[in-house]
């Protein structure tokens, strides 16, 4: 289903349904035969951000300029839930605003999930549907504050528990940049929307990738801040009270600078106040802007999810790169992944033997694409049992499964937290006898086919190890697939060499061209050391390119 948009922006205005590049708006050319949709396009964020402030970009070309292209975009890849009509009203309101925030005039995009006032969340089920919530988000409310203008909702996919984008509301979100491709999720909508270009900046949540998957996907940039650090008041999670597996709400924009200055635009005493939960730190600028060399760890593999050859080439050109320019690399040794995914995530998650994500089902039509999920949480824990007992031998991966998706005691969740937090100071101690500041690891690429990730819910590996840790995580896109990668794709064979491995390696085939994404690391509350990292591998891979 393509959202609804106003009449005025409709085919009426458009024999092909929306501005084609290159073309000016046409109440545009009516008003100010001057102004050129695709100039205002191309400016990045903080170049944008400045002529909106200084008065030399009016807001309203702006705004129409990305209300056009979100138009285009939806059209082409059905990722926009709803308009926000209430956004020509703040646009109005914005022109006799006093003091300018830090995002005045800038058009942002917000997850179904995020609760805009007046608007549904729906999170992809049909019960949700016509039940507007009644206040806006913490972090809406301070976009708002900062003089942002939310004008769209986007497409998420049915309980957000998985990294493709499709439910029986609004079907099927496609990748911009192959249409066969999914577009990851759970924060799918918005990665098109921003990939396509038709948002400079978005925000979507995370608790096991779901930010970036669809950045990495798309081809664009993400950052998943520590669990706390911006607010997640008013935004719904995908399973209600669950701690082991850390959320995260965060942005999504084309390049570093712009998430950065996201982040300082957010983090001010208006989210403090509203959020006393979240601790008061304001941005740290000597630290993002820093230019001491670094002392960065890596790894190529988790050694549990075998990297595609475009994902292991793309560690070990920027490993190359990173040291060229100064910095010190140090091989960082993972170990017992495998423990991580069944018994921390997949255990966190549905400690209940997934009773919660049932109930959420309820009166909802049952997909195919989460069968076996399905079954799984509606057979017993004695069937659990005998079933993983009996599967070991010859499906060591789903036999941990089954053990894992068990319902736990008190007892055994307290247990577990326990064992998360030993964990946690166990890698911590690791990071810090090798004295790192900050990680570069592999990110899941190029983006699966379209299905794909409805049956490869293990290959979550990569990211969700960093929910658990609640590090703040970074996705910037460094390479594209060769041919001499997809060549180098006929020997892949897995760790497992299971049904899951022979799937993942379909799911790769056919992707030269398309993006490959690093993830850049670093320790809770280390937000902007993060991003001065992000920028560092993004300003190294443009000049690599010739285009610094």
């Amino acid at each position: 289903m393509c959202p609804q948009f106003p009449s005025r922006f409709s085919r009426e205005r458009s024999p092909s349904g929306s501005p084609r590049p290159g073309q000016d708006l046409p109440w545009e050319r009516e008003k100010h035969p001057s102004v050129s949709m695709v100039s205002i396009l191309s400016l990045p964020l903080p170049e944008l951000s400045k002529k909106l402030r200084d008065g030399s970009l009016p807001p309203e070309h702006v705004f129409y300029s990305y209300v056009g292209k979100a138009l285009q975009i939806a059209t082409e890849t059905n990722c926009i839930t709803e308009y926000l009509q209430e956004s020509e009203t703040q646009l109005r309101k914005a022109k006799l605003a006093g003091k300018l925030g830090l995002l005045y005039g800038v058009p942002v995009s917000i997850k179904d999930s995020i609760n805009c006032q007046g608007h549904d969340s729906t999170l992809g089920f049909i019960k949700n549907l016509n039940k507007p919530m009644a206040e806006d988000s913490v972090l809406v409310q301070v976009l708002r504050r900062q003089g942002a203008i939310p004008f769209v909702k986007t497409n998420v996919p049915q309980s957000l528990i998985s990294y493709d984008c499709k439910n029986l509301i609004f079907g099927q979100t496609f990748n911009p940049l192959l249409y066969t491709r999914s577009p990851g999720g759970s924060s799918g909508g918005e990665g098109a929307l921003v990939g396509g270009g038709g948002s400079i900046l978005g925000f979507g949540t995370d608790v096991g990738g779901s930010l970036r998957f669809p950045a990495a996907f798309c081809g664009i940039c993400a950052l998943k801040p520590t669990g706390n650090r911006l607010s997640k008041k008013g935004v719904i999670p995908s399973v209600l009270g669950q701690k082991a597996v850390v959320a995260a709400v965060g942005p999504m924009a084309k390049d570093v600078e712009s998430l950065a200055l996201c982040m300082r635009a957010l983090l001010c005493e208006d989210m403090f106040s509203l959020d006393s939960t979240v601790p008061p730190l304001p941005f740290n600028e000597e630290v993002y802007c820093s230019t001491q060399p670094l002392h960065i760890g890596y790894y190529e593999t988790d050694f549990f999810t075998m990297p595609s050859p475009a994902m292991r080439r793309a560690v070990r050109e920027m490993k190359k790169l990173l040291e060229d320019a100064g910095h010190t690399l140090v091989p960082f040794e993972l170990t017992n992944v495998d423990h991580v995914v069944f018994d921390f995530c997949i255990r966190g998650m549905f400690a209940d033997g997934g009773a919660s994500f049932l109930k959420k089902f309820k009166g909802e039509l049952e997909k195919s694409s989460m069968g076996l999920l399905f079954w799984l949480a509606k057979s017993p824990n004695w069937l659990k049992t005998v079933l993983s007992w009996i599967a070991k031998p010859f499906m060591p991966r789903f036999s941990s499964i089954l053990r894992s998706m068990r319902a736990n005691t008190v007892d055994e969740v307290w247990s577990l937290q326990h064992e998360i937090e030993e964990f946690c100071h166990q890698f911590i101690a690791q990071w810090k006898k090798l004295n790192l500041d900050v990680m570069l690891c592999p990110m899941l690429g190029p983006a699966l086919g379209i299905g794909y990730p409805g049956k490869l819910s293990v290959a979550v590996s990569y990211t969700m190890l960093y929910n658990i840790l609640d590090f703040p995580t970074g996705v910037v896109p460094v390479t594209l697939v060769t041919d001499e990668d997809e060549d180098e794709l006929k020997g892949y064979q897995g760790y497992f060499r299971d049904w899951w491995d022979r799937t993942l390696a379909k799911a790769f085939h056919g992707s030269v061209g398309l993006p490959v994404a690093v993830q850049c690391v670093a320790l809770p509350w280390q937000e902007e050391l993060c991003l001065r990292f992000m920028k560092e591998v993004e300003t190294l891979v443009l000049k690599t390119d010739g285009l610094v």
